[in-house]
């Protein structure tokens, strides 16, 4: 007598078992891939906009910060604003029509507030050209003096010290980077 033993091998329902728990599987991970593919864009923008954002922020951090604007003749005399000596006080915002792009040009911290490049406008400070490749982002600047106590005990009289916030938006994906800084007036006759 001949004894059948059980034949190796798979059922044809194994087998679609098998093809469709496979296809889920490869499902899934092109989902996973196209995600990450995706997502891959988000560090390169994101870095692009904190470097703009980080570069305007320290052209404006780089300004003088005084009571009268640096312009008026009694900026190294000066003991105060509103009638500390100036003939020209310096007030938050721009006075006597300055830009940032040609003369009379920005001279104080203070003149940057309100400030935006829109996109397709990123411009470097000494030249009026658009550049191409940052066609896609743009930049505001807010500057305000500090609230009182936000910089701690160290800054007593919140007129010697401006909160300065820039921010860069990457406008296809809506990216913004927002930074903040301070300006103090540590010298305040001292252009």
């Amino acid at each position: 007598m001949c004894s059948r033993g059980r034949a190796a091998g798979v059922t044809l329902i194994e087998l679609v078992v098998f093809i469709v728990v496979m296809g889920i599987a490869l499902v899934a991970m092109m989902l996973l891939f196209s995600q990450f593919t995706r997502a891959s864009v988000d560090p390169l923008i994101r870095k692009q906009a904190l470097a703009i954002a980080s570069t305007l922020l320290e052209e404006v951090q780089l300004q003088p910060f005084t009571f009268c604007d640096p312009g008026d003749v009694n900026v190294h005399t000066a003991t105060g604003s509103p009638g500390g000596g100036c003939a020209v006080d310096e007030v938050v915002g721009v006075e006597g029509g300055e830009t940032r792009h040609a003369d009379p040009r920005f001279d104080n911290v203070s003149d940057f507030d309100g400030f935006a490049m829109p996109a397709g406008g990123i411009r470097t400070i000494n030249d009026p050209t658009p550049i191409a490749a940052l066609a896609d982002y743009s930049v505001s600047v807010s500057v305000a003096q500090i609230a009182p106590g936000e910089l701690g005990v160290a800054v007593a009289d919140v007129s010697d010290a401006l909160r300065i916030v820039v921010s860069a938006t990457h406008q296809p994906t809506n990216t913004t980077v927002s930074l903040q800084g301070y300006r103090l007036r540590y010298a305040p006759n001292s252009p």
